[in-house]
């Protein structure tokens, strides 16, 4: 996201100063993606909500655009991502597993 000037209008009237809203962990065009989703500035606990749940261990904020470079189809994989993991055939009779959370991706199990 990019701060547009309506971001700095919202930013501008909101009844936190920056500072508030960058120890939260949020930018000034998320605290505008949060108000556009509210239709209202949130207040302090929304705030702090907001900051946790879009934290890197919460979510895959910067996670998802590294994550959809990897296949989600063809003939060496055997389970798409999904709600658990994903399966690949890595060859010689060997399958690998990846658990994908939001934070981490981590290889769950080898198996043949």
């Amino acid at each position: 996201m990019s701060q547009s000037l309506s971001d700095v209008g919202i930013l501008a009237s909101a009844p936190f100063s920056a500072a508030e809203i960058a120890s939260e962990g949020i930018k000034p065009d998320e605290y505008g993606e949060i108000v556009r989703r509210l239709g209202r500035h949130p207040n302090k606990a929304e705030l702090g909500m907001f900051g946790v749940m879009w934290s890197e261990h919460c979510c895959y904020k910067n996670s998802r655009p590294l994550l959809k470079q990897f296949p989600t189809s063809g003939e060496r994989i055997l389970v798409g991502p999904g709600e658990n993991a994903g399966v690949v055939d890595m060859g010689n009779g060997l399958q690998l597993a990846f658990k994908i959370e939001s934070q981490r991706l981590r290889v769950s199990g080898i198996g043949d």
